[in-house]
């Protein structure tokens, strides 16, 4: 038995090391990244509204889908834009 509590708490101990090591994405500026997203894998609704929901994009590499990055990752990726193509639509037509 001994052993089994000492198994389980060095356990604990590695997930605390663990997870200390892990980013937190809250204190991290984050951006929206389009037209590098993989159909179905985007983080939210489209921004065209064509949907609402994260999972539901219809093609590959879509200006309207977007997938959240660290700031300024986006501008390194070829062919993605921080700006979407409904965005650009309507700086275009006022």
């Amino acid at each position: 038995m001994k052993n089994t509590s000492k198994f389980l708490a060095a356990i604990g101990l590695i997930s605390i090391g663990s997870a200390a090591d892990i980013p937190d994405a809250n204190a991290q500026k984050m951006e929206k990244c389009y037209g590098i997203v993989k159909a179905g894998k985007n983080d939210c609704k489209a921004a065209d509204g064509r949907h609402t929901c994260a999972g539901y994009a219809k093609e590959d590499g879509s200006y309207n889908e977007w997938i959240l990055l660290p700031y300024g990752t986006c501008e390194r990726i070829l062919d993605a834009s921080s700006v979407s193509e409904a965005e650009l639509d309507q700086a275009e037509s006022e």
